[in-house]
Formats: C-alpha cells, structure tokens, sequence
C-alpha cells in the first residue's frame, strides 16, 4: 500500500500536467489560461458548497467540497505550495488551545 494520502497523490498528478501537458485535459487547461481563471474557479465553487449547504443538501456539499478541494490544489501547485507545508500549519494549529477569538464589540454611530 503507498504510505501516501489521496491529497498528496491527487497533488501528484496535478503537478505532472503542469510539468507535461495534454491536450483535451481540464487540468492542463486552467494552468494555460493562468491564476485569474484558477482563482475564478474557487470563488465559483465556494459559493456553490455555500448555495448546497445552505439548501441542506449533503449530497451536492459533498460534491461541490471536492470541486473545491481540486481547484484549491490546482491553485496550490500554481504556487508552488507543497501539501507538507499546509499540513505542518494546521498541525501547529491544532496544538493550540483556548485559541478562540474574542467577540467583536459593535461600535456606536458618530451623531
């Protein structure tokens, strides 16, 4: 069994159409037309995991949290951002404790 996770081998393969592209490929595509289209496409389906989760349906979320995820490590390789380096963030994260950020007060109007 390959000691590597989903993530890093789906990162893997998007790496290597970057380094090799072919014609007809999605992937190949968004790198071609550069980080504005890559970066549309997040905002896309941002909002859609938004529109499904909002509407209460797991089954859309699901699918549009892996649009996401695919497009966030295409953004990823673009950047020249190694899963590791995510990994090593939130695992720092993770370690933290009582780091809940204090309620922001609202502020009066100027009269």
């Amino acid at each position: 069994m390959d000691e590597k996770n989903l993530i890093e081998r789906l990162y893997e393969v998007i790496e290597e159409r970057k380094k090799d592209p072919f014609e007809g490929s999605y992937t190949c595509y968004l790198f071609e037309k550069g980080l504005d289209k890559i970066l549309k496409k997040i905002g896309e389906e941002s909002a859609e995991v938004i529109i499904g989760a909002k509407n209460n349906d797991k089954e859309e979320t699901v699918q549009e949290i892996c649009d996401l995820a695919y497009h966030v490590l295409v953004l990823m390789v673009e950047m020249g951002i190694e899963p590791k380096e995510i990994v090593d963030v939130l695992e720092k994260r993770r370690l933290k404790i009582c780091n809940k950020k204090a309620e922001r007060k609202t502020t009066q109007g100027i009269h």
